[in-house]
């Protein structure tokens, strides 16, 4: 499937946020966002997800206009930078809640065998990342949006969840940023940069240098 956002226009007290971004998710691939911090990244996941209202967009699934949010038709997920399971709940509920087999978890990630009865508050806050991003990318949304998800994680955490984009991309289609650049860079296909409103596809790394996202010399 091929998830595409155009003609975005957000404003914020009059103040241009984004200006006729456009950007491309497509089954097979993961796709990459870069910007500055503030730039409106999380502001263009919240508008394709359909929980922000922009003054313009057209959201088109394989070509097709779909008019409703996209949450509404159940094909999407998002995960937020905060986190969004209760710390109340305990971890075995926020599988079950989700529909998603826990015990494969486990098998990936042995040390949580014995929190399945913990509470979310219960384990660190890079374990509750990496419930919440594993939960997001086992749903059964067709598009996932993940919004910095390797921040709190440990490299080796990073290093399984970089192995599992890889692996679930064929299923869906995925949507990254973060602000650890590297991450970003490794895990993609494709690379959009988020720059003074709008967005530029990034053919090579060096053309992050030319847009002045990083520094000359970088690569």
């Amino acid at each position: 499937m091929i998830f595409e956002i155009d003609n975005v226009e957000l404003y914020f007290a009059e103040k241009q946020i984004l200006n006729g971004v456009y950007l491309k998710a497509e089954t097979g691939k993961v796709t990459g966002i870069l910007g500055a911090n503030g730039c409106g990244k999380s502001s263009l996941l919240n508008i394709f997800f359909g929980s922000l209202q922009s003054r313009h967009k057209l959201i088109r699934v394989d070509k097709k206009p779909y008019l409703k949010p996209l949450f509404k038709y159940g094909i999407v997920n998002y995960l937020p930078q905060q986190n969004f399971i209760p710390p109340k709940m305990k971890m075995e509920s926020a599988f079950q809640l989700f529909k998603v087999n826990l015990m494969d978890f486990v098998n990936n990630f042995p040390e949580f065998k014995n929190y399945k009865k913990f509470r979310m508050r219960e384990i660190s806050g890079g374990q509750q990342r990496l419930v919440e991003i594993y939960i997001s990318l086992n749903s059964k949304a067709q598009l996932v949006l993940l919004d910095e998800p390797f921040s709190h994680l440990s490299p080796l955490y990073i290093e399984k969840i970089q192995n599992l984009l890889q692996k679930l991309k064929y299923d869906k289609a995925i949507v990254i940023t973060d602000h650890m650049y590297r991450h970003i860079l490794e895990a993609s296909d494709e690379l959009y940069l988020l720059k003074n409103g709008s967005t530029q596809l990034i053919k090579n790394e060096k053309a992050l240098e030319d847009y002045h996202y990083l520094k000359a010399g970088t690569f």
